[in-house]
Order: C-alpha cells, then structure tokens, then sequence
C-alpha cells in the first residue's frame, strides 16, 4: 500500500472510531436522561430548595413564561443527566485518544481527569449546599419589606446554573496548574513567587463570577486561594518524578 493510501485508510479508521465512541457516548446520556425523566419534579423541587427555604411562608416560585413551568425541570434534568453520565463521556473521549499516548503519558493524563472531574463534582456541590443558602440568606434577609421575592422558575434555573459552572470550573484551578507545570511553561517555584498576584487575581475573578454580593464572592475566593496552595504541592510533588522519568 502507498503512503497516500496508507494515510486515508487511517483517517477512515480514526472517523469510524471517532463516530462509535460519540454513538456509545450519547446512547449513554440518553439512557441517563431517561432514567432521570420520571423524577424531573423531584429534581426542580430539590435544586429549587436553597432559595424556597429562605422565602416567607406560602410564597414560591412563578413561570412568566406559560412554557416556563415545563421546560425549565425539563432543561435542569438533561444537565443533571449531562452532570450524571460525564465520567462515561470522558471515558469515551479517553478511549479515543489514548491509543495515540505515550505509556508516561498515559500514566499522568488518568489521575488528571479522574481528580478534573472529583473536583467539578466537588465544586457544584459545594456551591450548592453551602453557597446558595447563604446567598439566599443574604438576598432575602437585606431585601426592603416592600419587596416581594417572586423568582421566575426559567431565571433562578439559569441562575444556578452559572453558579455551579463557575464553582466547578474554578475548583480546576490546580490541575490546571499541574498542566502548565507539566508542559514546562511554568514552574512550581513560579507559581510559590507570583502567590501575591494570583491571590489578586483570584478576588478579581471571584467578583465577575459570582452575583454582586459579599458573601459569594468570599465563598468562591476563599476556597481558590486554597486550591492554588494545593496546585503549588501538587505541582511540586510531579516535577521531581518527572524528571526521573525523563533521566531513565
């Protein structure tokens, strides 16, 4: 076979490989959805707790929207399911492009998105049993007495939506900094020196994440400054065995 040849063949098998392994991912998130559909009251009812336990007695949650009131449990359960079954995607993905690694590489990248995902998962939680009744707490207990808290089921979903992403997200922070250690872009030393700015940044950060209050933003600052500590040893702890590794 000829080179040309022998590269299209290739490129086949990689798309073939690519579609069964996004087949296999979405069947996956479709099974998840529908096991979750039954429960879709439940599950509003349960994320829509932090704020309902801080609004006066009798008052709840309204729709403008007439749609509202169905497809915003609808839309929370396909995140949820999404939320479910992201360990199976990246599974997937994982199955696709390790066969292209080195075994170093292999070795490294498992503990990297197995501690990803532990630490999203930790952030959403985290946001959800502390940061939003605190928040609500917050909202509803400086709130003017003329003011009659009536959420939209469609704004308070979004809204918590972007707080679990951001909380999340944010809890990436150290392997993301194990990355660019890795990578050789930065080094722990680096990271232990710039500590004053990034603690800066991760204030500034805060504050554009979070909704304009105090205590969300203390809450989402706070446990960063953390996280970057542990980037700083995770980073440390990594660098000397990679080195040997390098050296053997």
């Amino acid at each position: 076979m000829s080179a040309p040849e022998f590269g299209e063949s290739s490129l086949v098998e990689h798309l073939v490989e690519l579609r069964a392994r996004l087949v296999r991912g979405l069947l996956g998130l479709g099974i998840v959805l529908l096991g979750l559909l039954p429960f879709t009251r439940t599950l509003y009812t349960y994320v829509a707790e932090p704020l309902i336990s801080q609004l006066p007695n009798g008052q709840s949650m309204i729709a403008i929207n007439p749609a509202g009131a169905f497809f915003a449990p609808l839309k929370l359960t396909f995140f949820i399911a999404l939320f479910v079954s992201m360990p199976w995607l990246l599974y997937q993905l994982w199955a696709f492009v390790a066969p292209g690694l080195y075994a170093r590489e292999k070795r490294l990248a498992m503990p990297l998105l197995a501690s990803s995902v532990a630490l999203f998962y930790l952030g959403c939680a985290f946001a959800y049993y502390l940061v939003l009744p605190a928040v609500f707490h917050f909202l509803t207990t400086f709130r003017p007495e003329v003011i009659a808290i009536t959420p939209d089921a469609n704004a308070y979903l979004d809204f918590v939506l972007a707080i679990f992403f951001a909380f999340g997200g944010s809890f990436e922070l150290p392997v993301a900094m194990v990355i660019l250690v890795l990578l050789g872009w930065v080094t722990p030393q680096q990271f232990k020196e710039g500590r004053g700015y990034a603690i800066v940044g991760i204030f500034v950060l805060a504050a554009v994440l979070t909704p304009p209050d105090v205590v969300s933003q203390l809450m989402l600052a706070l446990p960063m400054c953390l996280l970057y500590e542990l980037g700083i040893h995770a980073s440390k702890w990594l660098v000397p065995s990679t080195a040997r590794q390098t050296d053997s």
